[in-house]
């Protein structure tokens, strides 16, 4: 990668209080705060070099890019770049935020698990209703001895099973690719039906989409909870939903296919599933991370140096 223009080079972000934690601006480098909605821009997109944009669903994010004919680097505060692939023009660097999201998406993904083993969504609702529901639900089911099957061996993969290791599992895994200690994505035939919970914490790409169909949610052993921390077009919603219905397996679900979930869709009333509202990213800790990461790729690209986390190479 060539050094930056020297000059004016501009630079859009996204949240004000990200420029706390970039650390040192570049000399020459001018920083602009996207607004998020509907709001006016912060000037002429078409001198934006570097653009750290806000989240998919404020405004048309992605089209933005077309009138910016001068971006070289869109570096993203998501680990899923999924929306972009194939929409930046020739010459735009796509990165994303990988070692970002680590943290906070393996607390919900533990948190989940334990929260829909242990019923703490059922006794949330006991308590609203003033109930005493030691009979209703205990004893309820626990961690310890349980076989989890995490399909996806990146990075926040890692981090989850680093996380469920003290808490007396067994921890299997899945990738596209099969290497040492992790199994090939061709192999989960032969292993749903041996895990007691199944994480889903891969990317969306053409490959995974409807990874977990209505063979998927068929082979998983009875009592078995599937969790999708990944992007929710993973899994079939139809047969997703058409499986949890029969009440033979539970669900813990931070993303859903359509987002967000309409009203009425049956998954908002099942018993045995455990929803939140795409929130395992969505951190006070978010924003320090995320800028951190900005302000390096900043300085890099000031450099001319190679960037992190590079999902498209636009050199």
């Amino acid at each position: 990668m060539t050094a930056a223009t020297v000059g004016d080079v501009k630079v859009w972000i996204a949240h004000e209080s990200g420029l706390k934690t970039m650390g040192a601006i570049p000399a020459g480098f001018e920083i602009g705060l996207l607004p998020r909605g509907d709001a006016a821009l912060p000037g002429d997109p078409e001198a934006v070099e570097f653009w750290a944009p806000p989240f998919l669903g404020q405004g048309d994010v992605v089209g933005l890019a077309a009138s910016m004919p001068n971006l070289k680097v869109v570096q993203l505060l998501s680990a899923g770049a999924d929306a972009w692939i194939g929409q930046l023009a020739d010459g735009v660097t796509l990165c994303d935020a990988r070692g970002v999201h680590d943290s906070s998406t393996a607390e919900w993904t533990v948190g989940a698990i334990l929260g829909s083993l242990r019923r703490f969504d059922f006794f949330a609702q006991a308590q609203a209703a003033g109930r005493w529901a030691y009979a209703e639900a205990a004893p309820t089911d626990e961690l310890a001895g349980k076989s989890v099957l995490i399909v996806g061996a990146g990075s926040i993969g890692s981090a989850i099973a680093r996380r469920l290791e003290p808490f007396e599992v067994e921890l299997t895994y899945v990738a596209r690719t099969a290497r040492d200690g992790v199994h090939g994505i061709d192999e989960l035939p032969r292993l749903l039906p041996q895990a007691d919970v199944v994480v889903m914490i891969v990317p969306l790409t053409p490959e995974t989409r409807g990874l977990a169909d209505a063979g998927f949610f068929a082979s998983l052993k009875d009592g078995a909870l599937f969790v999708n921390a990944a992007r929710g077009p993973v899994a079939d919603t139809a047969a997703m939903t058409k499986e949890l219905a029969t009440g033979r397996i539970f669900a813990a679900l931070d993303v859903t296919d359509p987002e967000p979930l309409p009203a009425g869709h049956p998954l908002w009333t099942m018993s045995n599933v455990l929803l939140t509202p795409h929130v395992a990213g969505s951190v006070k800790g978010f924003i320090p991370r995320s800028y951190r990461l900005v302000g390096d790729q900043l300085r890099r690209f000031a450099q001319g140096e190679s960037l992190l986390n590079v999902v498209r190479d636009g050199y």
